[in-house]
């Protein structure tokens, strides 16, 4: 039996992420129909710094998301965004998702959603574990099982693995999208683009698939 799936390699803090947000669930939405499911892997995008944003940091960061705006007309809440004293730190909201991934597989995007929003439309500071914990109920976990597989060493451990997994296949930007099929991947986009340039490249994958 053939094992097929799509891979989205993304980060929950990646502005480009929450642009390709809409595309991304119509993409799985397609998948799921013809009977492939969505394995999401958390990309790292920012981790380790420790250091709050410097003002030329910050004016940067937001001019970028300014950008993803006019290509994407995702929502942002730039007044007061990135505030003085913001450790832009991914790691925090990529292992919430690797979490729910391994608590329940099919909540794991749902989680990533629920994050992007809450950072980039709410101007949630989402790399506090309560509003992760918070935001992980909301998509259906558990608060304490949640809460307890989050403080664990193995947590921390499983979101490394997935930074490495995709530096190691030379993915540095997000968003990425793979499809899989025994264990052979083919790329479907490394970047933003257009659900009407992607949805028919996904299509023709899943027909192969179908008939391999």
């Amino acid at each position: 039996m053939s094992r097929n799936r799509l891979i989205y390699v993304m980060d929950p803090m990646c502005s480009w992420c929450w642009g390709f947000a809409p595309v991304a669930e119509a993409l799985i939405q397609q998948a799921e129909a013809a009977g492939v499911k969505t394995h999401v892997v958390v990309g790292g995008l920012r981790t380790g710094s420790g250091a709050a944003l410097d003002p030329d940091t910050r004016a940067y960061i937001v001019k970028h998301w300014q950008a993803v705006y006019e290509a994407t007309e995702q929502p942002f809440k730039f007044e007061g965004a990135l505030p003085d004293g913001f450790v832009y730190d991914t790691e925090p909201a990529c292992r919430a998702v690797v979490v729910a991934r391994e608590l329940a597989a099919d909540l794991a995007w749902p989680l990533a959603k629920l994050i992007e929003h809450a950072f980039y439309a709410q101007g949630v500071d989402v790399t506090q574990a309560a509003e992760l914990v918070r935001l992980a109920e909301v998509a259906g976990i558990p608060r304490i099982e949640f809460a307890e597989a989050y403080d664990r060493e193995a947590a921390l451990q499983s979101t490394q693995v997935d930074f490495s997994w995709a530096r190691d296949l030379g993915i540095s930007g997000f968003p990425t999208l793979l499809a899989e099929r025994n264990g052979q991947l083919a790329l479907l986009t490394n970047g933003y683009q257009p659900l009407t340039a992607l949805a028919p490249l996904l299509g023709r994958w899943l027909e192969r698939a179908a008939h391999a």
